[in-house]
């Protein structure tokens, strides 16, 4: 093979189509639950029926009586766990019950049937005790942790927020609810686990030897897998995990769930690989949710609109399991200059499921507070909502002081309201029964970038292949990383396969915090252009085994950047709203975004516009309730918690920036995934307010709320 690069050929930047497409559409692909390891048994769950107590007694004998069953797992005879920083993992291990749908035993079977009429016929005794499930901002076990989620500090000051908001001559000072949510990804939680026995007879670590090999729906198996080698006492190198294909995540996979635990006690005490998909009911208790959030938003400014005081407060709860704070207050301390800004967060914590990370965690619910109490104040000061965001452009970020990399908010803000017609759309309207108004909001989210490592090789055939352990949940990942490989390869696209989800390939990060192709594009650009170089080195044809070049971006990826990174973007939405009815429907959606390079437009796209009918269902559709007497999510189905179909979906619009930020990565991307979400949803409002004249400050829009606000 001829050692020197090719001619370049158009790679980022161009529309590619993905690379498993085919795979998916003709089922050649497999998830977790796919894999038909020869003698396979299943296993079916079983939940806890009270919201608080101890299991007193599990009677397995109706269960195991039925045809095909062959275990029934419990907290008294469940095999025992190693440590893990996780205590959600630790399922099975004692008879504390502390929420309504922790696991309490653990069915298998021959068949996914019989597993599920097992799990039926178990009976459980509980000594049942007092539980609290009701958030309230005056909560008295409500507190001030010292960090909420991504590790920002919960409380931050500048300035003395109380007092310019009290001298203000303009002030708003709101409250505005979001309740919790649940991501429900197209394919449920999953694991198909295999424990193969120690053939060498060494013992391998505490867990009784053996190897592991398993089958995981996650956002990351280099986490499963040194998780579960950690919980079962099996060294790293002994345990495989594979995540080839997911089918959807929006953060309820980031990090290892109780299934893909008990699918690996199910195969260490049947002997046998065991599959175990939770049902969709289950979800909203044991794999995380947005937990709910009650803001209050206060903001003084000048007659000018020029904004003295900012402050953002956030009460949540959390479960009695494990800390998690939503850091729904911290996108405030990002967005607009203001010489006081406060923002802090309080939790409490109730006998409910642990929440998690859920689409653009603390930007989205926060973003839809702050950005409707801005809208509030454009009202009552007389300006323009766009004008007013303008006015409040901050020279560098408020809460740090660093310089932004880049912000080009204000550019979105202009393209959008050019693109949307907004100055000709400000006077409300009726049609009939249908009253019809606009609304905009602004959007952000941080640019994350994690260490990860990747290999590249060259083979004799003219070919490359590109290795790193990244997930691709439907985001295009393998897609975009081959594009990333080619352009610093310097060769057509074809030229490059890439292998990614199993663990065994070098290690990157978790998919999540719109880090994906940032975090591995880095990894994989290094390695392929160090592979160029000593290709240019080399001098004769490509061996049988190829030339290989590694890169681990640990060093360069923790470097701590003295720029304030982050993308933004500006959401335009029309909405009707039927005065018979109280049906609220988008008419338009235009989001306009600043995100970095845009490596691949069909697949951006897709991200944008993804996030955006996820916000659009937060608007409109999407809630869940805790019941207070029961302790448990009362909408916990598809048939219940309404996520957008199509007939809900607009002709969403999605324009970009050609963003050009030197401050970020190799390939100069922000990341994608997230953003489309935060701020649709307060655009959403925002028009309905425009609209009615009438303010919802607790979503979704439902029609019941709506009937009750314009009377």
């Amino acid at each position: 093979m001829d050692s020197s690069p090719a001619a370049p050929a158009p790679s980022l930047g161009s529309p590619a189509t993905r690379r498993e497409g085919p795979e998916k559409v003709t089922g050649r692909a497999r998830y977790a639950a796919e894999h038909a390891l020869p003698d396979r048994a299943y296993a079916w769950p079983v939940p806890a029926t009270v919201a608080r107590g101890r299991v007193t007694a599990v009677d397995t004998a109706g269960a195991l009586a039925l045809p095909g069953v062959l275990s029934v797992l419990t907290p008294y005879d469940a095999p025992r766990l190693g440590p893990c920083d996780d205590p959600t993992l630790r399922v099975l291990q004692d008879p504390d019950v502390p929420h309504r749908g922790w696991y309490v035993a653990l069915a298998v079977a021959e068949t996914p049937e019989a597993a599920r009429a097992a799990a039926a016929a178990v009976r459980v005794r509980y000594d049942a005790e007092p539980h609290d499930a009701v958030l309230h901002t005056g909560h008295p076990a409500a507190y001030t942790p010292e960090v909420v989620n991504g590790g920002y500090p919960a409380h931050r000051e500048k300035g003395d927020a109380a007092a310019a908001f009290a001298a203000a001559p303009v002030r708003v000072d709101c409250a505005y609810a979001v309740p919790p949510l649940h991501n429900h990804p197209m394919e449920p939680h999953a694991a198909t686990a295999r424990w193969d026995a120690d053939t060498d007879g060494d013992g391998g670590g505490d867990g009784g030897g053996g190897t592991l090999t398993v089958y995981d729906s996650s956002q990351g198996s280099g986490l499963v897998r040194s998780t579960l080698a950690s919980l079962f006492g099996l060294p790293p190198d002994r345990v495989t995990v594979v995540s080839e294909h997911v089918g959807g995540a929006f953060g309820c996979k980031g990090t290892p769930r109780p299934h893909v635990v008990l699918a690996v006690m199910a195969a260490r005490q049947t002997g046998r690989p065991v599959t175990i998909a939770l049902p969709r009911r289950h979800l909203a208790a044991v794999v995380g949710h947005r937990a709910p959030t009650l803001h209050r938003v206060r903001l003084g400014a000048r007659t000018d609109g020029t904004l003295t005081a900012l402050a953002h407060e956030v009460t949540t709860h959390t479960s009695r399991v494990r800390e998690f704070v939503e850091q729904a207050a911290v996108p405030a301390r990002v967005m607009y200059a203001a010489p006081a800004l406060l923002t802090t967060h309080r939790v409490v914590p109730l006998d409910v499921p642990t929440p998690s990370w859920m689409r653009a965690p603390g930007e989205s619910p926060g973003m839809y507070a702050l950005e409707s109490a801005m809208d509030e104040l454009a009202c009552a000061l007389g300006i323009d909502p766009v004008e007013l965001r303008v006015r409040n452009e901050p020279d560098a970020e408020p809460d740090s002081g660093h310089p932004f990399s880049s912000r080009h908010l204000v550019e979105c803000l202009r393209e959008g309201a050019a693109r949307f017609g907004w100055a000709a759309h400000r006077t409300p309207r009726r049609d009939g029964p249908l009253l019809i108004g606009t609304g905009v909001a602004s959007a952000t989210y941080p640019v994350y970038v994690a260490p990860s490592s990747a290999r590249a090789h060259a083979l004799p055939d003219g070919t490359y292949l590109v290795q790193i352990n990244a997930t691709d949940l439907g985001t295009g990942a393998r897609t975009v990383l081959a594009q990333v490989a080619a352009d610093a390869l310097r060769v057509a696209l074809d030229r490059v396969t890439v292998e990614i989800g199993h663990s065994a390939l070098p290690q990157g990060s978790v998919a999540g915090g719109s880090a994906g192709t940032a975090s591995w594009g880095w990894a994989v650009h290094d390695a392929c252009t160090s592979l160029v170089a000593l290709l240019a080195r080399r001098s004769g044809p490509i061996p049988e085994t190829g030339v290989s070049v590694p890169a681990d971006t640990t060093a360069s990826a923790k470097q701590k950047s003295p720029y304030a990174r982050h993308a933004f973007g500006a959401h335009f939405a029309e909405v009707q709203a039927d005065t018979v009815t109280g049906e609220v429907r988008v008419r338009r959606l235009l989001g306009v975004f600043a995100a970095g390079r845009i490596l691949n437009p069909l697949t951006a796209r897709s991200q944008f516009v993804g996030g955006m009918v996820m916000g659009l269902g937060m608007a409109l559709t999407e809630h869940s309730t805790m019941d207070p007497a029961f302790g448990d999510f009362t909408e916990n189905d598809l048939a219940s918690y309404h996520v957008p179909t199509h007939a809900d979906v607009p002709d969403i619009e999605v324009h970009w920036l050609d963003e050009h930020d030197k401050h970020l990565n190799p390939t100069g991307g922000k990341g994608i995934g997230e953003i489309g979400i935060v701020g649709t949803a307060a655009a959403i409002g925002n028009a309905f307010h425009h609209a009615t004249g009438c303010r919802i400050r607790e979503i979704p829009l439902t029609p019941d709320r709506v009937l009750a606000a314009i009377g």
